[in-house]
């Protein structure tokens, strides 16, 4: 008896047409835009070759220092594409510092990992990772608010923004901070309707306290916003000078004011000054009552932080380095016992790709010092700012900053990227190095202009509250607003703590 022959399966087709398909649907599924990621790798390995092999050697630019700038170039490229993870640039950076020449040995292209900094923000992460895990985080926010009673839009915004700060002392990041508060801003705003005045009330608490709210608190805190660990690392690796975590927080305290000018702002913009809110109390009554009790874990996890903090604030007095103290209450909290986590629960909420992006970050950022690349920057930038009294070159290099910034997400590879530049460039121009970088770098943090400035933005964009329109409308403002504070306000306090932005022979005062 005959039998029929099976169907031959057809054979798939692998071709050109489809591996590019393949590529493009696991990039999509991967969460980032295909089209965007593609272009972005390839150009960036483009330009990079195309300094390394085809630019001439620039004058007075070192073999090193054009190395170095093919680096940077291709990490910026990356970075505002986000062609790759951030985690995955950390360890690419170091790769093409050695292969590129721009270091000579693998211990100095890895110097970031190795710097005070970042022992600081492992350790605060670690940290950061098990206060979530206890729930102390979600328990200080709904507490605090609970005991505000607040009953308007105002008063949600002040009571939110004292959460935030209190939050970033024990949470390092404005975005883990913003994606903590998200859903508890989500629950107030949803106590609104929709109609045009309360759709402005959404826009405007949104947009103050999860994206302003979270960038200005941590600028005053060493350990809870990144770029005051990459600006604190080259002072001291640049400079010689330490800053400890309480002479941080007197230089930079001012900036709290910026919350309350953009909030006036803001409140005007959105016209929402006398909005009140029905039933917020009772929401925030009720999310404070479901809270459990304090449990024994999370008394100690709150006294052992507080005793690490204490130790930072009086670094002056006992002379122990802060990333040794933060290491000392890492230890600490590990004590057998203190917690009932396991370790697998803690590293999942560690953001070790922004610690690893940060450990590369630092070490280009050192490179760029060391082989003379920033120097040279430094004297091309000169011949713009050259001959202008102080303020206008302040003036000149914040709105450089601010456009530059437009096609960047991340605050922190942004300040990696200027402030070796900047503290090169301060003595040429007769400026103190330390207070005109602070000056500039601290304007980078109000990029205020695009959601996809920010990570905290995107944060917050998620929420449909607001558009891209009504970002930019009122973030173009918030970011003059904070150029002429920074002029005005922190330039005068700088000059009174004994650092005038116009003297460049100013000792340390601390």
């Amino acid at each position: 008896m005959l039998h029929d022959a099976p169907a031959t399966q057809p054979r798939p087709r692998f071709g050109l047409s489809r591996f590019l398909t393949n590529l493009h649907n696991n990039a999509d599924m991967a969460g980032v835009s295909p089209q965007k990621s593609f272009l972005g790798f390839i150009f960036a390995w483009v330009v990079f070759f195309g300094i390394m092999l085809f630019m001439p050697q620039p004058d007075g630019l070192t073999l090193q220092g054009k190395a170095t700038l093919a680096v940077v170039v291709w990490a910026s490229i990356i970075w505002v594409s986000e062609a790759i993870p951030v985690g995955i640039t950390g360890v690419a950076i170091p790769m093409l510092l050695v292969l590129s020449g721009a270091v000579d040995k693998f211990p100095n292209a890895v110097s970031g990992f190795t710097s005070n900094a970042y022992f600081i923000c492992m350790a605060a992460f670690i940290m950061a990772a098990i206060i979530q895990l206890a729930g102390i985080d979600k328990r200080i926010a709904i507490t605090l608010l609970h005991k505000l009673r607040i009953r308007s839009a105002n008063s949600t915004i002040m009571g939110l923004f004292g959460v935030n700060f209190i939050l970033s002392i024990i949470v390092p990041g404005a975005n883990p901070r913003g994606a903590l508060l998200l859903p508890i801003v989500n629950g107030i705003t949803n106590l609104f309707g929709d109609t045009p005045a309360e759709r402005a009330v959404k826009k405007h608490i949104m947009i103050q306290v999860l994206v302003y709210g979270s960038m200005i608190s941590g600028m005053c805190i060493l350990t809870s916003h990144l770029p005051n660990l990459v600006l604190v690392g080259l002072f001291s690796k640049e400079l010689h000078i330490d800053i400890s975590y309480f002479d941080w927080f007197i230089l930079q305290w001012p900036y709290l004011g910026m919350f309350f000018l953009t909030n006036i702002w803001l409140r005007w913009h959105f016209k929402t000054k006398n909005m009140e809110i029905e039933g917020g109390a009772q929401v925030l009554t009720e999310q404070f009552k479901r809270l459990p009790q304090i449990s024994q874990s999370e008394i100690l996890i709150l006294l052992i932080f507080g005793f690490t903090a204490s130790l930072w604030m009086t670094q002056s007095w006992h002379h122990i380095s802060s990333h040794i103290v933060a290491m000392i209450g890492l230890v600490l909290l590990f004590i057998p016992g203190v917690f009932p986590f396991k370790w697998k629960q803690i590293q999942e909420r560690t953001i070790w790709g922004t610690l690893i992006m940060l450990g590369g970050a630092l070490s280009m950022s050192q490179c760029m010092g060391s082989s003379g690349l920033a120097a040279w920057l430094a004297e091309h930038i000169h011949i713009f700012a050259v001959g202008h009294p102080w303020w206008l070159i302040l003036l000149i290099v914040m709105v450089g900053t601010h456009i530059i910034r437009l096609g960047m997400l991340s605050n922190v590879a942004a300040i990696s990227l200027f402030a070796p530049i900047l503290v090169k460039l301060a003595p040429t121009l007769g400026l103190h190095p330390v207070a005109f970088t602070m000056l500039v770098a601290d304007t980078d943090t109000f990029a205020y202009i695009l959601p996809t400035q920010i990570t905290v933005a995107v944060i917050a964009y998620s929420s449909n509250t607001f558009s891209m329109t009504d970002y930019a409308k009122a973030g173009w403002v918030s970011v003059l607003l904070a150029i002429g504070y920074g002029i005005c306000v922190m330039v005068p306090w700088y000059a009174f703590l004994g650092l005038p932005v116009w003297d460049p022979t100013a000792p340390w005062p601390f």
